[in-house]
């Protein structure tokens, strides 16, 4: 596969799905945790409580990993996007950029004024953080068993 087009689809892949499993290490060893996310190119903005073991972990080693992919019943449908990369807090000043591109992809929780309470709530708690792509793969058992195209 060329690589402009397995580019072209794992970024495809990353703006249909929502959910990526994030892999950090800290004190207590090796951890994943499923997050919303929503992507700008290959950089990945979640939210999540500061007092969650994946952001004490980013808080200590801000090296970390993520895959997004499905669950499906067959080895040769198997696709995705796994990479790896850096994680930061995001500073106030960049936090309205990134709520109106999450807003976009999940409108629940998009305008903290219409949202429910308890979203409301939660989202009053959390803290953004950015993924930095810092290598990507794009899965696609389709093209054969561990097809994997390095994208980035």
């Amino acid at each position: 596969m060329r690589a402009t087009a397995a580019r072209d689809r794992a970024l495809d892949y990353l703006a249909a799905h929502r959910v990526m499993t994030l892999a950090t290490c800290g004190e207590a060893g090796p951890w994943a945790a499923g997050v919303f996310y929503v992507n700008d190119g290959f950089d990945l903005y979640f939210v999540s409580s500061p007092a969650s073991r994946h952001s004490r972990d980013i808080a200590a080693n801000d090296c970390a990993a993520a895959t997004v992919h499905e669950d499906y019943a067959g080895w040769q449908e198997i696709k995705g996007v796994q990479l790896e990369g850096r994680v930061e807090q995001l500073a106030a000043a960049a936090e309205p950029r990134v709520r109106e591109l999450y807003g976009r992809k999940f409108p629940l929780v998009g305008d903290p004024a219409t949202a429910p309470a308890a979203i409301a709530a939660a989202f009053a708690k959390v803290r953004w953080y950015k993924l930095a792509a810092a290598r990507v793969y794009f899965v696609d058992n389709s093209a054969g068993f561990g097809h994997r195209d390095q994208v980035l």
